[in-house]
């Protein structure tokens, strides 16, 4: 009895010592470690849970804007590869693949430092400057969408343009993940009096940018206004709401009297904090409004339809 005794002992001082790591504390399994995907929160892409109802986001309204300072470097490597970026959309005409993308980049930052946004009507492409605006055609059921490239990638031999997940349903892609497509350039002139040659050159630009709170770039010029569809002015998108209300108490001093809001975005996923003003009047001038903003710090914000 006393020798079982001593080895039920001996058992369970072993069993005991093998949960212990050497400084005397419990390991931890890998089970309990946190996952690390690089700047993301999932190792894999998916489609949301519980969307909201997409089929009625409007395209992407073509409109004349300066390259953006940061995706445009020419050339750039991703995995080994080295990419050019075309100087210029104009006359651009391809078909190929298209794919999509979801949760795991949404409320990421762009190339161009936007913030992406699957239920907005955007795209990736490698060759592209950005932004630019493009006709995409499914070749296989005529659906067509405009969109505003405003990202690098899909970083694939075998597939030409990646879409958003707003994108990719209007087009009916979702479910097989991939279509055949045709992306036309869509590129508006200059407003009057504003040269081409005030976008910088790809090769002087920088590669995608890593700040917080930027949006598309607006032209700034003396001809600018207010679309018919377009009237609150995005100044920013932030991740945190003490952010937003920071750049809120900011910027109300010089929105030229208008409300500036904080309105949150999340339908799945990371919260977004974008910041808007507006509503503003149909046709109404920016151009104070811009120059206003530019002196603050804010170099890019863009009109949108809704709060």
């Amino acid at each position: 009895m006393r020798g079982l005794l001593l080895i039920s002992f001996l058992v369970l001082f072993v069993a005991g010592c093998a949960t212990q790591t050497d400084t005397g504390k419990p390991k931890t399994s890998t089970a309990d470690k946190p996952t690390n995907y690089g700047r993301y929160s999932m190792k894999y892409d998916k489609a949301p849970v519980d969307p909201p109802d997409v089929s009625q986001v409007p395209d992407a309204v073509p409109r004349y804007e300066p390259h953006s300072r940061g995706g445009n470097r020419s050339p750039y490597e991703v995995f080994g590869q080295t990419y050019w970026v075309l100087p210029t959309a104009e006359g651009y005409r391809e078909q190929g693949v298209a794919s999509w993308y979801g949760m795991k980049f949404h409320g990421h930052l762009t190339s161009n430092g936007e913030v992406y946004d699957m239920f907005e009507m955007t795209a990736a492409h490698k060759s592209l400057p950005l932004p630019t605006f493009a006709r995409v055609t499914n070749l296989d059921n005529g659906r067509s969408v405009i969109v505003r490239i405003n990202d690098r990638g899909p970083f694939h031999d075998d597939r030409l343009i990646d879409l958003s997940y707003a994108a990719a349903y209007r087009l009916g892609i979702l479910e097989r993940g991939t279509g055949r497509v045709e992306v036309k350039a869509i590129t508006p002139p200059p407003p009057a009096g504003q040269m081409l040659a005030s976008n910088p050159s790809p090769s002087n630009t920088s590669t995608p940018v890593s700040t917080q709170a930027t949006s598309a770039p607006v032209a700034a010029s003396s001809s600018m206004r207010a679309s018919h569809d377009r009237r609150f002015l995005q100044v920013g998108a932030f991740s945190t709401e003490d952010a937003a209300q920071r750049a809120q108490r900011q910027l109300q001093p010089i929105a030229n009297g208008f409300q500036v809001g904080i309105y949150p975005a999340a339908p799945s996923g990371s919260t977004v904090y974008r910041v808007k003003i507006g509503p503003l009047t149909v046709g109404e001038p920016l151009d104070s409004l811009i120059a206003g903003l530019a002196g603050a710090g804010f170099h890019r914000p863009h009109l949108v339809s809704q709060p």
